[in-house]
C-alpha cells in the first residue's frame, strides 16, 4: 500500500467547504442575485438587461434627524437639537444618546418589514458628520452651541479646511461611524434582496436654506462659503466624501445609485447666486468626473433645484464631463396633480408625470422619484398608478414618524427629546416592535387602484368603531369632498384631525364611553364610508349610535346594507356638544358578508360608534 499525503486533498475539501458555507450564508445568497445596475436608454437594468423599477422606502429621520419626522419642530434641524441637549449633557453624553439612537432607530427588523410588503429598494439618507470622527464632531458641536456666532462656524470652517489639507477627512473607514452604518444597511437590505440608494441628504456647509433638510449653520454655504485660501471648501469636501464612499462601494451590486446631493434649493439670483443652476452644474460635473475617474460605474442620481426637480443647465448635453453614462435624473413628488395630462410649461421641471415622462424620452436617460409622500391615500395610491403605469421608479417618504399617518411605521408620542424620560421613551418607542404600522398606507401602495379590503373585522351583532371603515380609494371605501392635496399652497390637511388614519375622512380624538378614542367629524352631506360586515345572526336589531352635533341644524345619517335602507339617525343639536347614543329599530339583516354603510344626509354630526343587538328592539328613535 503506497503511503499518500492527503493532506492537500483535505486542505482542498475544507476550502471547498468554506466556500460553499458562505455561499449558503443568507445575506450573500442574498447578494448573489442583485447586479449592478446600468442605465440602458430610459430604462434602469440588471448585468442581464432585464428592467429594474425601483420602489421602495426612504429611511428617513435615522442618519439625519428632520425635526417635524420627530415632533421637535420648534427646533427644526438637527444641529439645534444637539445644541438644546448640549445645554445639560456634555459632549460624550451627547455621543453616547446618538450611538443609542442610531443602535435602535432603525434594525434589521424595519428593513425585513419593507421586504415583507413587496418593496425592493430603500433610500438611505444621512449626515456628512457621521464620516468625521467622534473628535472631529467635538469642533461641529462648538457651532451648535452658539450657532448664531460667525466666529464659531468661521472656526469650524478653518478645522476642516486643515484636515482637508492633511488628508485627515474620511480616511479611516474602520474607525468611522458613517461607513460602519452603511455597511450594515447593505447587510441587511442584501439578505432581503433589496438595493440600497446612498442618500448625502446634509452635504458638508448645506445644499438649501432649509436647516430641516440639510443641518446648515449658514444658509446656502456650500455654494458660497470660502475658506482662507480662497476655495469653496464646502465644495471640495464633498467632492473628497464621494471620493472615499467610490472607493470603497464602486463594485458592490447592492449598492443601486448615488444620490450625490438631496434637493438643492433656493440657488438663484435672490440668493446672490445664478438664475439657471450654472454653480449646481459645477459641483455635480466635479462630482461625476471624480467617481468615474476611479472606475466606478454606478447609477448617479443628479438632483435638480427648487428641491430636486429644476433641471435647467443640468441636462445630459450641459454638464462638463467626458463620461455621460449611467445618468439618472430625479423628481420629488408632493402636493401636486397626479393626472397624467397635467404638465408644466418648463419642460426641465419634471415633478409632473407628463414632464417625467417627456424629459426621459427627449434624453434617454432613466427618471426615478427619489422621494414621495406626504399626502393622503388617495394621492398615493393615484401617483402609485400613474407612475406604474409609466414604468417609473419610486420611493415613499418615509419609513417612521412621531405620531404620523403617512409613514409606513408611526411612532408613538415620547414627550420631549431635551429631557432624560423623553429620550429614554424616544428610544424605546422608535423601536420596530414598537411601532404601529399604517396598514391604510401599505393598502395605497401596493393593493390595486379598485381594492376595498376591511381594516378591521366587524361582525353584527356587536360594535362597529366608526374610524374601521374599509380601506380603498375614494369613491370606493368612503366617499369625501377633500380627498388629496394637489396644489402645494393649499396647507389644509385632508383629515381635519391628522389621527388614526390617512384618507380624507377627518377623525377626532374622544375620550367618550366605549370609544376607540377616536370618532369621525366633519361630515359634510353627500358624504359616506363603507364598512364590511359579517352578519352572524338574522333578524331585526336595534342600532344605537354614539354621536354629537356642534351645529344649529339637526343632522341626519343614514345606514344601508347592500345599498337598501335599515335605518336612519336624526341627531339633535346638543348644549357643550356633549356626547349622546340615540337608538333605532332596523329591518332584518341577512345572514353574510355585507356592505354597511354610513351616508350623512345633513351634516354636523360626529360619530363613535355603531352598536347593533338583536335584543330590546324599539319601535322609535331614543336619545340618552
Amino acid at each position: 500500500m503506497k503511503n499518500i499525503d492527503c493532506q492537500p486533498k483535505r486542505r482542498k475539501a475544507r476550502r471547498w467547504l468554506l466556500w460553499l458555507a458562505l455561499l449558503l450564508a443568507p445575506g450573500l445568497v442574498s447578494a448573489q442575485r442583485l447586479s449592478m445596475l446600468r442605465a440602458q436608454g430610459g430604462k434602469i437594468v440588471d448585468a442581464q438587461g432585464r428592467e429594474v423599477v425601483l420602489r421602495g422606502f426612504n429611511v428617513g429621520g435615522w442618519l439625519l434627524q428632520e425635526s417635524y419626522l420627530l415632533k421637535t419642530d420648534t427646533l427644526d434641524s438637527q444641529a439645534r437639537i444637539r445644541g438644546g441637549l448640549l445645554r445639560t449633557m456634555s459632549d460624550q453624553e451627547l455621543e453616547a444618546f446618538y450611538e443609542q439612537y442610531r443602535a435602535t432607530f432603525v434594525t434589521k427588523a424595519d428593513i425585513d418589514f419593507v421586504a415583507a410588503q413587496g418593496f425592493n429598494c430603500v433610500r438611505l439618507p444621512f449626515h456628512y458628520d457621521l464620516f468625521l470622527t467622534r473628535q472631529q464632531r467635538l469642533e461641529r458641536n462648538k457651532v451648535s452651541r452658539r450657532p448664531r456666532d460667525p466666529q464659531a462656524v468661521e472656526a469650524y470652517v478653518q478645522h476642516l479646511a486643515q484636515w482637508y489639507d492633511q488628508n485627515q477627512l474620511f480616511t479611516d473607514a474602520q474607525q468611522l461611524d458613517g461607513f460602519r452604518l452603511l455597511d450594515q444597511v447593505l447587510s441587511w437590505c442584501a439578505a432581503n434582496n433589496l438595493y440600497v440608494i446612498l442618500d448625502l441628504h446634509a452635504a458638508p456647509g448645506g445644499q438649501g436654506t432649509d436647516r430641516n433638510i440639510n443641518d446648515n449653520f449658514v444658509p446656502l454655504d456650500l455654494w458660497k462659503r470660502h475658506d482662507r485660501q480662497g476655495r469653496l471648501i464646502y465644495q471640495d469636501i464633498t467632492v473628497r466624501l464621494w471620493e472615499k464612499l467610490a472607493a470603497r462601494y464602486q463594485h458592490d451590486p447592492r449598492v443601486a445609485m448615488y444620490d450625490f446631493i438631496n434637493e438643492p434649493h433656493r440657488v438663484d439670483i435672490e440668493n446672490g447666486l445664478s438664475n439657471d443652476n450654472a454653480e449646481i452644474n459645477v459641483l455635480y460635473s466635479r462630482l461625476i468626473n471624480a467617481v468615474r475617474g476611479r472606475g466606478d460605474q454606478h447609477l448617479v442620481l443628479l438632483e435638480g433645484n427648487g428641491y430636486g426637480n429644476e433641471y435647467t443647465n443640468l441636462t445630459p448635453d450641459k454638464l462638463h464631463v467626458q463620461d455621460r453614462s449611467n445618468l439618472v435624473y430625479n423628481a420629488h413628488r408632493y402636493w401636486c396633480p397626479n393626472d397624467p395630462a397635467a404638465t408644466d410649461p418648463n419642460p426641465n421641471q419634471i415633478n409632473l408625470l407628463a414632464n417625467l415622462a417627456a424629459f426621459r424620452a427627449k434624453w434617454q436617460v432613466p427618471v426615478w422619484v427619489g422621494e414621495t409622500g406626504e399626502n393622503s391615500n388617495e394621492w398615493f395610491a393615484g401617483a402609485v398608478q400613474g407612475l406604474d403605469a409609466q414604468n417609473i421608479g419610486w420611493c415613499h417618504w418615509n419609513l417612521k414618524r412621531v405620531e404620523g399617518v403617512t409613514s409606513l411605521l408611526r411612532v408613538r408620542p415620547y414627550g420631549s427629546i431635551l429631557t432624560p424620560a423623553g429620550r429614554a421613551a424616544l428610544l424605546r418607542n422608535s423601536q420596530f416592535n414598537q411601532c404601529v404600522p399604517n396598514r391604510d398606507v401599505i393598502a395605497a401602495l401596493t393593493r390595486p387602484a379598485t381594492a376595498r379590503t376591511p381594516f378591521a373585522a366587524l361582525s353584527i351583532p356587536g360594535t362597529i368603531h366608526a374610524t374601521n371603515y374599509d380601506m380603498g380609494r375614494n369613491g370606493i371605501a368612503y366617499h369625501d369632498a377633500y380627498a388629496e392635496r394637489i396644489d402645494y399652497r393649499k396647507q389644509a390637511p385632508t383629515n381635519n384631525g391628522s389621527l388614526y388614519r390617512n384618507d380624507g375622512v377627518d377623525i377626532e380624538a374622544v375620550t367618550d364611553q366605549a370609544s376607540n378614542g377616536f370618532a369621525i367629524s366633519d361630515m359634510a352631506a353627500g358624504e359616506w364610508v363603507n364598512y364590511t360586515v359579517s352578519v352572524t345572526k338574522a333578524g331585526a336589531y336595534t342600532l344605537r349610535a354614539r354621536v354629537k352635533n356642534e351645529a344649529r341644524a339637526p343632522s341626519r345619517l343614514t345606514v344601508k346594507l347592500d345599498e337598501a335602507v335599515i335605518g336612519s339617525l336624526t341627531v339633535g343639536p346638543a348644549a357643550g356638544a356633549a356626547w349622546t347614543t340615540v337608538a333605532v329599530p332596523t329591518t332584518v339583516l341577512p345572514v353574510g358578508r355585507h356592505t354597511l354603510q354610513l351616508y350623512v344626509e345633513q351634516p354636523g354630526a360626529s360619530l363613535s360608534w355603531l352598536q347593533f343587538d338583536l335584543s330590546s328592539t324599539p319601535t322609535t328613535q331614543g336619545g340618552q
